[in-house]
């Protein structure tokens, strides 16, 4: 990449909050091309961020695709080399773009970049799926002993640099993972190849968390961590078993799920509803990945 003309942020948003999007465009250096998926079928700030924003499309899926299907739709729009997907509630480092054509460059031949949380070293941005070389790749991150851009098996999705000439299609992600391990399960599939992934220094982010979809009600926010239990257990279950196998993944998981069928029954003896919930919807999740059921639980309206 020889310079960002080549390059399309990809931004999916499901009822984003205001402040949220505008600090992640605001972050955006405005000469790369933006687009916006909206996994509904209506973008409330659709006019404020056209006004302001003249590098920024916009489209409505009509639907929650969710983080994987909503990127695969997005990709399909974008006609760049390049894509760096960012969640909505990721802000750039304000030297982010100057440093991506550089580490596009150094890293030549590579498929995947992550980029690195800044001022945060508990999250980790990037791993092995060895456990040995995991544990030891977490020492020397968290005590700066890694190389500025260092090989690796995955990355986190908030944010992302993909390769698109990598890919024989655009529909990079497996769409049957509504929510959670859609990069993990992404990167597995990468590395069984032998294709490089990377994380780099140079590419730094502040990610909010769990930012992205806020609602201002109780009740909703309540819905939304079911969902996520539910999905968090029913993907767990899913890469394990697409990945490895069934009873490699039934091993992984049997644990979970007996705690969490004990902790449903006493949370609801003990007349402790939100916490009797929580474990409910990790159950639900992983009974129905068990059961090789898809993942088409979605919130409450």
């Amino acid at each position: 990449m020889k310079n960002l003309n080549n390059l399309t942020v990809v931004i999916v948003t499901f009822k984003t909050p205001e402040k949220v999007i505008l600090d992640c465009l605001n972050s955006i250096d405005p000469k790369v091309k933006i687009i916006i998926i909206e996994n509904s079928n209506n973008f409330i700030h659709e006019k404020l961020i056209l006004s302001n924003f003249h590098n920024v499309k916009i489209r409505c899926s009509g639907e929650n695709l969710g983080y994987g299907n909503g990127n695969n739709f997005a990709l399909k729009l974008i006609d760049t080399d390049y894509a760096l997907i960012l969640n909505p509630d990721v802000i750039c480092e304000k030297n982010f773009f100057n440093n991506v054509v550089e580490v596009v460059e150094k890293a030549e031949d590579f498929t995947i970049i992550g980029c690195q949380y800044l001022n945060d070293k508990v999250f980790m941005p990037a791993g092995y799926f060895e456990k040995r070389k995991n544990n030891q790749f977490k020492e020397d991150f968290k005590n700066n002993k890694i190389d500025i851009l260092h090989k690796v098996d995955w990355v986190t999705g908030c944010s992302m640099l993909i390769n698109l000439k990598k890919f024989e299609n655009k529909e990079i992600f497996d769409k049957k993972i509504f929510l959670y391990f859609e990069e993990v399960d992404l990167c597995k599939s990468i590395s069984k190849k032998g294709e490089n992934i990377f994380t780099s220094q140079k590419l730094k982010i502040h990610h909010l968390g769990f930012q992205s979809s806020i609602e201002d009600k109780d009740e909703q926010n309540i819905n939304l961590d079911n969902l996520r239990e539910w999905h968090w257990m029913w993907s767990s279950f899913y890469f394990y078993k697409k990945n490895y196998n069934y009873f490699y993944a039934s091993y992984q998981m049997i644990g979970k799920f007996i705690k969490s069928l004990i902790k449903v029954s006493f949370y609801f003896v003990t007349f402790q509803k939100n916490k009797k919930d929580k474990y409910l919807y990790r159950f639900l999740g992983l009974y129905n990945s068990f059961l090789n059921r898809p993942s088409n639980f979605r919130k409450k309206d």
